[in-house]
């Protein structure tokens, strides 16, 4: 186990997620095999959204950008882990194709990961029942008035990069002549 000063030390008394310098705590990377160091140094605001996914603020992760890169093994996990449970917002799916990690910390990231049986996911399907991810491209089927924009959003449209509602499996959000908005799923099919 690590000291809390050795660990300040090493990461010049910053969270290793987030950078930020106040209110940081030592925090342990569960299911560790013995031949690492589980123990991190991280603010506050870090560790109350890794331990409570109700909490998690998806723009206060896209620090993973560059911490995802440390060299500290416990550092990666918990970048991977953290990415992993983003992954529907689109832009945690693109990190984690860049990341690499050797397999035995992939095995460790993954040993926390929750059995989908414990972790109801929402899942989006298309007007014919396929299921959609974040960054597919769809087409609308039907034209559609866009609410509160004089926009009428036509039938055959293409929306690249789509990107999911995380509690709502009806609705997705992808851009339409250069403007954002939120489709339902039962007017969209994939391409």
């Amino acid at each position: 186990m690590i000291s809390e000063d050795k660990l300040r030390e090493r990461s010049d008394s910053t969270c290793e997620l987030c950078g930020q310098t106040e209110h940081l705590n030592v925090y342990t990377v569960s299911e560790a095999p013995e031949d690492y160091e589980a123990e991190i140094l991280i603010c506050q605001n870090c560790e109350s959204q890794i331990q409570d996914p109700e909490k998690v603020e998806p723009n206060h992760w896209r620090c993973l950008n560059d911490s995802m890169w440390s060299t500290i093994p416990a550092v990666q996990v918990i970048s991977w882990r953290m990415l992993n449970r983003l992954k529907s917002e689109g832009w945690p799916q693109d990190l984690l194709d860049m990341m690499y990690m050797e397999d035995e910390l992939r095995s460790w990231a993954k040993a926390d990961l929750r059995t989908e049986e414990n972790d109801i996911q929402l899942v989006h399907k298309d007007s014919n029942g396929v299921v959609l991810e974040a960054g597919d491209s769809v087409v609308l089927i039907k034209d559609l008035n866009v609410k509160g924009s004089s926009l009428t959003a036509k039938r055959g449209t293409a929306v690249r990069r789509i990107s999911l509602v995380h509690d709502n499996a009806e609705q997705i959000e992808g851009k339409v002549e250069g403007q954002q908005i939120v489709l339902l799923t039962k007017f969209v099919k994939k391409t």
